[in-house]
């Protein structure tokens, strides 16, 4: 259909000419710059030590990577790990930080499951350190923004018992948050299984031959459905119309000319005659039965 209007050239397909720069992608005060950065400064020892002597199989995901996901993601109140995935397909944000890899739910979940009392205490000093930066919260997670003053000695004892109630707070919220991602994925498993992700196209639907071809019979299917409904629609206005009709015919004006009619027997048989029409055949009429009745 041709139009006046002049639109912005649209092509899906179109390839880049140079590769996309991720860090150009995000404003550079955006959060995951100051999640990737704090991680970038964890001692992260323990995680790498435990891949120690494995051989086989395909690498794994970096840890600095991994945790850097799922610290963000929890701060901004993404527990799931089949969202996280998504994510990272999806979200601007993650395809930074993951510097466009995509591990699966499985994957992210598994590395939780094994890492768990190390992302803990990590988690709770990224968020110490962000404390300790004067910030209020890290995305969703709120911080505990009490000024210790321990320059005064008088004040120093309640400057401690501020700053531990203060980290036991933070790794509560640390445990609540670690919990919640290990309940909502179990419960996820169970829903969509283990493996999937839950919003997979079906398999006729995945690849662009053969999604065409079924949007195609699916539009073919409802453009039928259209055209039967169309008919039928038109047939019954057809009925009721009729019905209308009849019902809404004036009923027919009265003859002013006379008119009679008869039954007398004749030859053995019924018959139907007749009577007069105008004046002169009324009395016609009366002089011929009058002779016959003779």
């Amino acid at each position: 259909m041709k139009t006046a209007t002049t639109f912005r050239p649209y092509n899906p397909d179109q390839l880049l000419l140079l590769p996309p720069n991720l860090g150009e992608w995000l404003p550079e005060s955006h959060l995951v710059y100051f999640v990737r950065d704090v991680v970038s400064q964890l001692d992260l020892s323990k995680i790498y030590g435990s891949y120690s002597g494995e051989q086989g199989g395909q690498p794994a995901y970096n840890p600095e990577m991994m945790v850097s996901v799922l610290i963000y993601s929890y701060c901004i109140g993404m527990a799931s790990s089949r969202k996280i995935e998504r994510a990272t397909y999806e979200s601007i944000p993650f395809r930074v930080l993951t510097a466009d890899q995509h591990p699966d739910h499985d994957t992210i979940a598994a590395f939780r499951k094994r890492h768990l009392k190390a992302l803990m205490g990590l988690f709770v000093q990224v968020l110490q350190l962000c404390r300790k930066a004067k910030l209020i919260k890290l995305g969703h997670v709120a911080l505990d923004g009490t000024k210790v003053r321990a320059n005064a000695s008088k004040h120093k004892a309640m400057s401690y018992e501020r700053m531990e109630k203060t980290e036991a707070e933070l790794e509560a919220e640390v445990r609540r948050l670690l919990e919640q991602a290990q309940a909502i994925d179990e419960t996820e498993d169970e829903r969509y299984g283990r493996g999937n992700r839950g919003d997979e196209l079906p398999d006729e639907l995945r690849f662009k031959q053969s999604r065409l071809a079924k949007i195609k019979e699916a539009k073919a299917a409802l453009e039928q459905e259209a055209h039967e409904r169309a008919e039928r629609e038109k047939l019954e206005q057809s009925k009721e119309k009729g019905k209308n009709h009849h019902r809404g015919r004036p009923p027919k004006a009265p003859s002013d000319k006379p008119y009679t009619s008869r039954t007398h027997p004749g030859n053995g048989d019924n018959q139907r005659t007749h009577g007069p029409q105008t004046a002169n055949d009324q009395r016609s009429w009366c002089l011929q039965k009058t002779q016959t009745d003779r």
